[in-house]
């Protein structure tokens, strides 16, 4: 089983600047015949349409969440200038990310290499919103409004919840997982681009001497982080 830490081991150096140049060609996700157990899984994990309100078993859960809300909110501010519109998208990909079992650094990743943070990107097979959802899926495990997926929980819900299914697919193998997303199974260019884009929203907890009073913004001698 190949995990997120060793796939990244084998980026090579630099690729992290090289998708900034280069831009990966967009790929379409294959719409494949689904046991009537998978469908009815994955159908299930989309439509509960609570909001995506994070809830904390403790006090020092909630505090290292809004130092990360803050981290990641300073790094991606040049993308999405308006604080509560920051605010309410990384609450999403957190709370999404982790109802499917993904790293959430990851799922930022893959988001900036699909469509750089734009809510109403189309790519030029039909894929759609942020992760690149393409319209088939709506048809699959959802109520056949492709609409919908320009909703950012809704197209957040679909994007991890099919990338997960990957996964498991996969057997755990985050390299070809990302393949089968972007419709490039077993090519390295998608992955690779993932992996170094993710590098990017990588979260290391300061020191509680080093943290700012401010948990939401980020601390004076934190790592600003790639723009």
């Amino acid at each position: 089983m190949i995990g997120r830490r060793d796939c990244l081991k084998a980026v090579p150096a630099g690729l992290g600047m090289l998708w900034f140049s280069a831009p990966v060609q967009a790929g379409g996700q294959i719409e494949e015949p689904l046991a009537d157990s998978v469908r009815s899984a994955l159908s299930s994990a989309v439509a509960n349409s609570a909001p995506p309100i994070p809830e904390f078993p403790d006090t020092d859960a909630r505090l290292r969440y809004l130092r990360w809300l803050g981290a990641m909110s300073g790094r991606l501010r040049k993308r999405k200038v308006d604080w509560q519109e920051r605010k309410e998208f990384l609450q999403s990909v957190w709370y999404e990310s982790r109802r499917a079992g993904l790293d959430t650094g990851l799922v930022l990743g893959l988001i900036q290499v699909e469509s750089n943070f734009r809510k109403f990107a189309v790519s030029s097979v039909g894929a759609r919103g942020y992760m690149q959802v393409m319209p088939f899926w709506t048809r699959v495990i959802g109520d056949g409004d492709a609409g919908k997926l320009f909703h950012m929980q809704t197209n957040l819900r679909f994007g991890c919840v099919i990338l997960r299914h990957y996964i498991d697919r996969e057997r755990g193998n985050l390299f070809m997982a990302l393949g089968r997303y972007n419709g490039s199974r077993g090519k390295p260019q998608y992955p690779n681009a993932v992996f170094a884009a993710s590098k990017t929203w990588d979260f290391h907890d300061l020191p509680a001497m080093e943290r700012s009073p401010d948990p939401t913004r980020p601390a004076d001698k934190a790592p600003a982080g790639p723009s």
